[in-house]
């Protein structure tokens, strides 16, 4: 799909966007699967409130825009109808990697996640040699399309890298998935990705990251502490897919291999086409489909939801991962769907100097649709009203702290004028850029 033009932008979103249902919820706000209504392409719509971050959301339709590659998800353009921010993205029908995971209650083949991986990868090296770091690779922000090809999406916390000797000091991400120097706070690069890649590896493999049942900040401290994390039981893999998981979680920056370089290791050279990921699509369709029906029909006659509706993908302590059926290449291994501590899973942000720091949950307690990936984010004080967001700033010796109350908002007028001056900020901007 081409991006949306003019004549479109000066519109009401609801005349160039026709919304069919609601997905979840993602970063700063709900996402929408929509059709556009002129050329009837399905696209992703993410509405974000206009008391939202704005500075945070800049950055990730900007990252977005400014990104022309397959294995990203696009971003086609941005509209305003007086209360949402509606950014019009492209559509990746299977859902994430973990929604996957969970909904099939069963971790990936290696040759699944040689797939994902090979895909992720090709996202990963565009990036890189735009000097972008993404810094929250995980399942959950790995998208597939119902073709089976792998994108790499949510790019809310990514940082631009303003030359190569660049390092970045803020320390975000996810904390299962974060490298050790991330945590640290020496300094970062493009390497941080790729040790977040490895984690991922590891996570669709054994059905969770390394230090999955600690809370995240146990794990902040265990991670750069510890020896580097392996594969739960490495006999029931290839030596070629553990050379890879292990060459990505290096302990120094400098000794893992960029992304180009996973590329042409022979794991990846020999990774299977994207159809081998249908029959796992197709199956989780149908359980997303199944489970959607159960919810709608519960939610009719006030019986109790699917028991695996509030539930995340997890590994119950004392499975099993040595039996002999799991030790096969090319067999998945079944894990239960347990109840977590929900706050162990999460994107969390703290600016370089500051104690503060904010975890965004990656499932709400109350989901109801299973298969959605959902994003909410812990509140202080006033737990109707306040949202604390601690922001990434350009200047990494800055840090502001923002509390969005709605009892001091500016008035809604400069508010709605504000986003709609920001939306067409945005797409014209990037249209001088391609001029």
């Amino acid at each position: 799909m081409r991006r949306l033009d003019e004549s479109e932008l000066s519109k009401p979103p609801s005349k160039v966007l026709e919304v069919i249902c609601k997905l979840g919820k993602g970063s700063y706000g709900s996402v929408f699967k929509a059709r556009h209504r002129s050329t009837g392409t399905i696209v992703a719509v993410k509405k974000v409130p206009v008391d939202s971050d704005l500075s945070e959301i800049v950055k990730e339709i900007s990252i977005m825009q400014q990104c022309d590659s397959p294995f990203i998800v696009k971003c086609f353009g941005s509209l305003f109808d007086n209360q949402d921010l509606w950014i019009c993205m492209e559509y990746c029908g299977a859902g994430s990697v973990a929604d996957i995971m969970r909904l099939r209650n069963k971790t990936l083949t290696e040759n699944e996640i040689g797939t994902i991986l090979k895909y992720s990868l090709l996202g990963l090296d565009y990036l890189h040699q735009m000097r972008k770091i993404h810094r929250d690779i995980k399942a959950g922000n790995i998208l597939l399309t119902n073709s089976g090809m792998a994108k790499l999406a949510d790019f809310g916390v990514a940082g631009q890298l303003v030359d190569t000797l660049a390092k970045r000091n803020t320390v975000i991400g996810t904390p299962f998935w974060m490298a050790p120097e991330v945590i640290q706070e020496v300094g970062y690069n493009c390497s941080a990705d790729v040790w977040s890649l490895g984690i991922t590896a590891i996570e669709m493999g054994d059905g969770k990251p390394p230090l999955g049942d600690e809370h995240p900040m146990r794990a902040l401290f265990m991670i750069p502490s510890q020896p580097s994390p392996r594969l739960r039981d490495e006999s029931a893999w290839s030596a070629n897919f553990v050379s890879f998981v292990n060459s990505c979680l290096a302990r120094s920056p400098e000794a893992r291999p960029s992304a180009a370089d996973l590329l042409q290791t022979e794991f990846i050279q020999s990774a299977k086409p994207c159809s081998i990921l249908l029959p796992l699509i197709e199956e989780s369709n149908r359980l997303r489909e199944k489970r959607l029906n159960e919810s709608k029909a519960s939610a009719s006659t006030g019986a109790a939801p699917h028991p695996s509706a509030s539930s995340k993908l997890g590994v119950p302590a004392g499975s099993d991962f040595n039996s002999p059926s799991s030790k096969v290449l090319g067999v998945s291994k079944t894990v239960d769907i347990v109840e977590e501590d929900l706050s162990n899973s999460g994107t969390m942000i703290q600016r370089s100097g500051s104690s503060s720091m904010i975890i965004r949950d990656e499932f709400e307690r109350n989901q109801k649709d299973p298969s959605e990936t959902l994003v909410s984010f812990s509140q202080s004080g006033d737990q109707s009203a306040n949202t604390m967001v601690i922001n990434d700033m350009e200047d990494e010796e800055e840090c502001s702290l923002v509390i969005h109350n709605d009892s001091s908002m500016v008035e809604k007028e400069n508010s709605d004028t504000l986003t709609r001056n920001f939306a067409r900020h945005v797409n014209i901007d990037d249209r001088n850029d391609e001029r």
